[in-house]
């Protein structure tokens, strides 16, 4: 067979069409450069299996736990397209390169290509950390084979993802509520925002006292802060434990009389310099970006969500203005030192650049894959002023925090002094009062010319050495007093986490991968785990019963350590060290005292699942979890203030927006004391006989009949069907009679509706009458309001009140208009955000029937419920529309109607 004619074409594959399009521009004649839209092959649904497989080794996970754990891959639906256009392209190459990501990622849909293509000409795996031409060419001259080390690693945490999932969430939805999921990162970190949650839940507060006083010389004066009396340090915040125990030895503790009374006591008394300290201040900068700390820092100087920061990232490097953006490390390359030096000394002069280039030392515990850190791309930096007309809003700001904290890193310490004054008196009681005021002076500002790094909220109260200048003075000298106040201050509990906070944490601690957090923050959020109150991350009191029963049944799968050392065992496989059948049979079966996942989950016994879901929040008072959400219940029989009736087991529900830390035992008596009753009998209707009630519903307040169950003699009465041989057929189960309900109007309350009114409602719809056709015409209350209804033809109604006193009459004159869209007063966007770069019309957003959603008026898209609005960005919502365009049309499946059988004439 004569062999292929050669075409001198050459296939470079990548992830995306915007890093195509980039790489397209630096690579010479010859090249076609197409994007694979990330993954093309995924584990499948279970469900989805071959009905072969289903009942096989195979069929619980779409891995074969009996065989290597191997997995069994499919091409995704909607890749099977994108492979056929691949292999078209492939068919008349001379060479393969798959250019995806250097990371774990990049490395294994590397290998999906490679397996489903099955090539036949060479293949070369070709990397690069940067979308700039120097970096593609260093790149071709740096080809290698895909590394099966990297692709084992990924498709463990691939497979133990699954395992951790399927085993564990199925005990969620039958012990706590359907629909929850147990992740092997996402459960530790919800525990981690649950954890600090408990402990502001158990803080008390300590309160505590000092002075402060204005101070001078005949030049300048200063403000200080009272140190110690008699000689012994004054206690602060940090001398305080959370069960607000002083827990310092030899701290003075003053409540408001003694620091009152000392304060009046100073009033005209001698102060005098006691002593002067002054010390050199050295400040170094900041190492370059890593994804955590750019994260972390976009987090608190751009108010940037961690998914925003990212999103925004991963186009800054595919449009080659970046670096790649996953990276644990924090080294520069020998091109980017020269760079970043030779830009610190031309904008800010050679005095601020150091002798030697500044190396850092990685943090993080296993520096992902060889990757530098995030800085600008190429080998000379663009400036922001440079990059100012082609980059905008969000993308910007992003690229100038990186590019200044680039150029800091490489610049010269801040320099200075910090000067600490101590100044005394006697009171006239006779104690001995000293203060304290320090100040840093910068002499040389060194970084602090390009850049500052950020710094997230600390408990205590501990004052900063602020950038001020101290008068100069001696020992001895002499100095005016005013101003002399006692001020008052309380301990505060742990800050919540914040996402910068929380991201920073989790680096700490070795848990996940920096370039999973903002996924594993966003898919918190988006299970209704965690809810943002500001930046502050609270968890939800379904979080509480999710944890308790993962910490009671699986406690080593939310083991902080645990986990930690699982990601060490990743790294050793990605790194050759390990192979991942072993392990995750390990991680799965176990091994001698060593139980595995599947003994675990075989061997729970009993949960008791109301235990599981209710926390004690006061004496005969219990929050519990339920499946319509939160809700109190007492345990002691309570009065009803209004009927006089005692009720066993009262119940309230309780506020969404209250965070489980604010649910004091003093808060619970309040919901229980104001809570509405949940039902309320209200008389019986005088034509049916059935007693009529009021009650709270999950989506409101509403009127509804008790239908009575059949008596046994009535059962009994039925009349008697017969099978066609003349036995009795079993008696039917009675068909249970629906109840006519009628929601409450704004104006009506469960406790002071009236039994006339519940009988209006629940004769809802109301038959107005019949138009000149002869359509019957009908008024009734919706979701979004009252309404006439003629046929499919709906109008909008005024107020609630008007159901029950509008006449046929006004309901035809409504009905001879044209029908407006949107009659009602018109409601102004959420949000505008300027013209769409596609359909080039306006891009707003406005509150919709599921929450707020993105539209240009063209293509809508629901806001993730982890991006609250005010963090919501143009960019982000050009991104969001541009990805609900790429998915097309959402197809809905029908059930096919059979044509009803024509009947055929009888032959005469």
């Amino acid at each position: 067979m004569p062999s292929k004619a050669k075409t001198g074409k050459k296939l470079v594959i990548v992830e995306s069409p915007a890093k195509s399009k980039t790489i397209a521009k630096y690579l010479g004649e010859g090249f076609v450069v197409e994007a694979s839209i990330g993954h093309i092959r995924d584990l499948p649904q279970p469900s989805d299996l071959p009905a072969e497989l289903k009942k096989t080794s195979v069929g619980k996970f779409a891995v074969d736990i009996e065989n290597d754990f191997k997995p069994y891959y499919v091409v995704s639906p909607d890749k099977k397209k994108k492979v056929a256009e691949l292999k078209a392209q492939l068919k008349d190459a001379d060479a393969l390169y798959l250019a995806t990501d250097g990371d774990r990622e990049g490395e294994a849909i590397a290998w999906h290509l490679l397996e489903v293509l099955k090539p036949k000409v060479p293949v070369y795996r070709m990397t690069f950390g940067e979308i700039t031409k120097e970096a593609i060419h260093r790149a071709m001259d740096n080809l290698r084979d895909v590394d099966s080390a990297l692709v084992d690693a990924q498709e463990t945490r691939r497979i133990l993802d699954r395992l951790y999932g399927y085993e564990i969430s199925p005990v969620l939805w039958r012990k706590v509520a359907r629909g929850l999921s147990a992740g092997r990162v996402q459960s530790v970190v919800t525990r981690m925002v649950v954890d600090r949650e408990r402990e502001r839940m158990a803080f008390k507060a300590a309160s505590y006292w000092d002075l402060t006083g204005q101070f001078g010389t005949d030049s300048a004066t200063f403000k200080a802060k009272l140190a110690a009396v008699d000689g012994a340090k004054v206690a602060s915040g940090r001398d305080f434990n959370d069960d607000g125990v002083l827990i310092s030895a030899n701290a003075v503790h003053l409540n408001e009389e003694l620091a009152t009374s000392l304060a009046a006591g100073l009033e005209n008394a001698d102060f005098r310099v006691r002593s002067v300290d002054t010390k050199p201040y050295t400040r170094r900068p900041a190492a370059p970006f890593t994804t955590s700390t750019l994260q972390q820092e976009a987090g608190r100087k751009l108010r940037f969500s961690s998914k925003s920061t990212m999103q925004i990232a991963q186009r800054l490097y595919e449009n080659g203005y970046i670096t790649y953006m996953r990276t644990d490390s924090s080294a520069l390359s020998d091109e980017a030192l020269t760079a970043a030096r030779r830009q610190a000394a031309e904008l800010y002069g050679p005095e601020y650049v150091p002798q030697s280039p500044r190396v850092y030392a990685n943090k993080a515990a296993n520096a992902q894959e060889a990757h530098e850190a995030i800085r600008p791309a190429g080998d000379s930096f663009r400036t922001p002023a440079q990059v100012a007309n082609q980059l905008t809003g969000d993308a910007f700001r992003l690229y100038e925090l990186i590019w200044k904290r680039t150029i800091a890193s490489q610049m010269g310490d801040a320099k200075g002094s910090t000067a600490t004054i101590r100044l005394g008196a006697v009171a006239n009681d006779g104690r001995d009062a000293e203060f304290s005021a320090s100040g840093t002076v910068i002499t040389f500002p060194g970084f602090l010319a390009a850049y500052e790094e950020g710094k997230d909220e600390s408990r205590g109260d501990e004052d900063s050495d602020e950038a001020r200048r101290l008068p100069n003075v001696a020992k001895d000298d002499s100095l005016t007093a005013s101003e002399i106040v006692a001020v008052g201050h309380e301990t505060s509990p742990p800050p919540r986490y914040t996402e910068a906070s929380l991201t920073a944490e989790l680096e700490k601690r070795g848990i996940g991968r920096p370039s999973t957090y903002a996924s594993t923050i966003s898919t918190i959020q988006d299970r209704g785990y965690v809810r943002k109150q500001g930046s502050a991350l609270v968890p939800s009191w379904i979080a509480f019963s999710v944890i308790r029963l993962l910490e009671q049944h699986f406690t080593d799968y939310v083991d902080y350590e645990f986990t930690a050392d699982m990601e060490g065992d990743l790294d050793k496989i990605a790194n050759g060290q390990a192979v991942g059948a072993a392990w995750l049979k390990h991680f799965y079966y176990g091994e001698d005292a060593d139980p595995g996942l599947l003994s675990i989950v075989n061997n729970l016994g009993e949960i008791d699942a109301r235990e599981i879901n209710s926390v004690p929040i006061a004496e005969g008072i219990t929050l519990r979890v339920g499946k319509f959400g939160p809700y109190l219940e007492s345990s002691v029989p309570t009065v009803d203030p209004k009927t006089g009736e005692v009720v066993e087991s009262a119940r309230a529900n309780v506020p969404e927006d209250l965070a489980p830390d604010e649910l004091t035992a003093a808060k619970a008596v309040e919901l229980m004391e104001t809570a509405a009753p949940e039902e309320r009998v209200l008389g019986t209707d005088p034509h049916t006989g059935h007693t009529v009630v009021a009650k709270n519903g999950r989506y409101g307040a509403y009127v509804t009949e008790i239908i009575p169950e059949m008596t046994e003699e009535q059962l009994a009465n039925q009349p008697v069907e017969y099978y066609k041989n003349g036995k009795p057929k079993p008696p039917k189960k009675p068909v249970k009679a629906k109840p006519r309900t009628g929601s409450l109007f704004k104006s009506m309350t469960v406790d002071s509706i009236t039994l006339d009114e519940a009988l209006q409602l629940m004769s809802l719809p109301r038959v107005l009458g019949e138009d000149a056709e002869g359509n019957p015409i009908t008024v009734q209350n919706g979701r979004f309001g009252p309404y006439l209804k003629k046929g499919t033809d709906s109008r909008s109604i005024g107020s609630e009140e008007e159901i029950f006193t509008i006449t046929l009459e006004q309901a035809l004159e409504i009905y001879s208009q044209p029908k407006q869209r949107g009659a009602r007063a018109a409601v102004p966007p959420l949000a505008e955000f300027g013209p769409d770069p596609v359909s080039e019309k306006n891009i707003v957003v406005k509150e919709g029937r599921f929450g707020p959603y993105i539209t240009d008026g063209v293509t809508n898209i629901t806001v993730p419920r982890a991006t609250s609005l005010e963090e919501l960005t143009r960019e982000q919502a050009i991104e969001l529309l541009a990805e609900k365009r790429a998915k097309g049309p959402v197809k809905r499946t029908t059930t096919a109607r059979k044509s009803p059988a024509k009947k055929v004439a009888a032959k005469k």
